[in-house]
């Protein structure tokens, strides 16, 4: 493979820290499906106490809609897996033993679909080929990024400490300017949620509210 695989900025050019430009913003919406985020999926109930105590689905549609509005992009990466799980990468070990274990976002089916509030629009981008933690490796997230001219990537979804905090440290060792939405994600205890939020999230990207979020944007795409 060659470097550029590895690496979308060079050490140089890296964009931590920089100012919004929102026409270079894009939205990275971590498996918002039935099975985490509504109420009949298998993993709603661990994780409902967070999404209520947090509202983050009406955030994340907030934040979406005003990153459209002001020009960025968002993309969609969801997780799938054939019926047997012989598409699972690690289905042996740790939270992806117990995707495969329970059956979890069975492709082709309603879990695996998008929840309602969060599915794409016209013009959102959805990632291919998600089977671990990770957005990144052996998807076309980075291919999508930069069809889009992405340099800030702001991250949502599930679960807080697991699959987004991986996308995360990825897009910041890719020299990203890397933005977590504390709000607009969640996980299976309030604990593991503050521990994310107030914790490690601050070590690889820059936390925030989806209020204070939006805040840095104009409320609509200049003419």
């Amino acid at each position: 493979m060659s470097a550029q695989q590895f690496s979308t900025f060079a050490p140089s050019d890296a964009k931590g820290g920089q100012v919004l430009s929102p026409q270079n913003v894009a939205v990275i919406a971590i498996e918002f499906q039935n099975e985490f985020a509504a109420a009949n999926g298998k993993l709603y109930p661990a994780v409902s106490g967070v999404m209520a105590s947090t509202d983050m689905l009406r955030k994340a549609v907030e934040v979406c809609e005003r990153v459209r509005a002001a020009g960025g992009s968002v993309i969609h990466a969801p997780i799938t897996f054939k019926p047997d799980a012989s598409d699972n990468p690690n289905k042996g070990l740790g939270i992806l033993a117990g995707c495969a274990k329970d059956s979890l976002f069975t492709e082709n089916t309603w879990a695996s679909e998008f929840v309602e509030s969060m599915r794409p629009v016209a013009g959102d981008k959805i990632v291919a080929g998600k089977k671990g933690l990770d957005a990144f490796p052996n998807t076309n997230l980075e291919e999508l990024l930069r069809e889009v001219g992405a340099e800030t990537v702001v991250l949502m979804g599930f679960l807080t400490n697991c699959c987004v905090e991986s996308t995360m440290r990825t897009a910041c060792e890719k020299g990203f300017n890397v933005i977590t939405i504390t709000d607009g994600c969640a996980t299976t205890s309030p604990e593991g949620q503050k521990g994310a939020t107030e914790g490690t999230f601050g070590m690889f990207s820059l936390p925030m509210t989806a209020e204070d979020f939006c805040a840095k944007l104009p409320a609509a795409k200049a003419a």
